[in-house]
C-alpha cells in the first residue's frame, strides 16, 4: 500500500509510534523515526524492512529543541530526497490540577506535543509543496476535543494540534498535500498501564464499545491517511475512541 514511499515518524520507538512504524514497514514504506533513543524494536524494524525491500533509519533528536530538531529534519530530507509521509506522534503527559501545575510541566508538554509539530511540519511541508504531493498526520487526542480534568496542559497541546492541522490543510491543499489528525481515546500504552484497575474500570464505563483501544488500531487509521485510499481527505480529525465523546 505504501511501496516506494518515505515516511518520517516522531516518537517512533514505543507505543502508538512503534505500531505506526511497524505497519508502514509492513506495507512497503521506508521509515525514518526520531526519538531520544532507538528503543527495543530497532532489530525488529530492520528485519521487517529487509523483508519488504525498504529501509528503516533511526535519528536521535529532541523534538522540543527547535534548532536541534530542525537540523535533524533537514538531514533526513537531504538523505531521503524528500519525505512523502510525516507523522507527528511525539508526546508526553505531565498531569495535575492547574492550581498545582508547575510552569515547567506546562511548557514541557506544550513544547513536545505542539511546538515540535510546528517545527517539523514547517520544514517538511516546504519539501512536500515543491514535490506537489504528501500526507501529514498529526496524532492529537480526544481530550483535545472534550477536555479532561487534570490535563489542562495536555488538552491544550492537543487542541492546538487540531487547530494546526486544519489551518495547515488549508494552506497546502492546492499543492496536493493533505493534512489530517487522529484523536485517540484511551489506548493501551505505557501511559495507560500506569492506571490502577479501579481507574481502568471507571474509564471503560465511559466507552460505548466497553474496552480500551489497542495501539495498532490507531496505526491502521494512520496507514489509511498515509495511503491513496484517503486521496480526497484533508483537514479532518478522526476520532479513534470506541465511541467515547461522540
Amino acid at each position: 500500500m505504501l511501496q516506494g514511499k518515505k515516511a518520517l515518524v516522531t516518537g517512533g520507538s514505543r507505543g502508538i509510534g512503534r505500531e505506526i512504524v511497524l505497519l508502514y514497514l509492513h506495507n512497503g514504506a521506508s521509515v525514518y523515526y526520531i526519538d531520544l533513543a532507538p528503543g527495543d524494536s530497532l532489530d525488529e524494524y530492520q528485519e521487517l524492512a529487509a523483508k519488504h525491500g525498504s529501509e528503516v533509519v533511526y535519528k536521535e533528536g529532541n523534538v522540543s529543541d527547535e534548532s536541534a530538531i530542525t537540523a535533524v529534519v533537514k538531514e533526513i530530507l537531504e538523505e531521503s530526497g524528500g519525505i512523502d509521509i510525516l507523522v507527528n506522534n511525539a508526546g508526553i503527559t505531565r498531569d495535575g490540577l492547574i492550581f498545582r501545575m508547575s510552569t515547567e510541566d506546562w511548557m514541557n508538554v506544550i513544547n513536545i506535543n505542539l511546538n515540535s509539530a510546528f517545527f517539523i511540519s514547517r520544514e517538511v511541508s516546504r519539501s512536500m509543496i515543491k514535490k506537489r504531493t504528501g500526507a501529514i498526520i498529526n496524532v492529537a487526542s480526544i481530550v483535545g476535543v472534550i477536555g479532561n480534568a487534570g490535563q489542562t496542559n495536555y488538552s491544550a497541546s492537543k487542541a492546538g494540534l487540531i487547530g494546526l492541522t486544519k489551518s495547515l490543510a488549508r494552506e497546502v491543499a492546492g499543492r496536493n498535500v493533505r493534512v489530517n489528525a487522529v484523536a485517540p481515546g484511551f489506548i493501551k500504552t505505557k501511559m495507560t498501564e500506569a492506571l490502577s484497575e479501579e481507574q481502568r474500570t471507571a474509564l471503560t464505563t465511559q466507552i460505548p464499545m466497553g474496552r480500551i483501544g489497542e495501539a495498532d488500531e490507531v496505526a491502521k487509521v494512520c496507514l489509511f491517511l498515509a495511503s491513496d485510499l484517503s486521496s480526497y481527505l484533508t483537514g479532518q480529525v478522526i476520532h479513534i475512541t470506541g465511541g467515547m465523546g461522540m
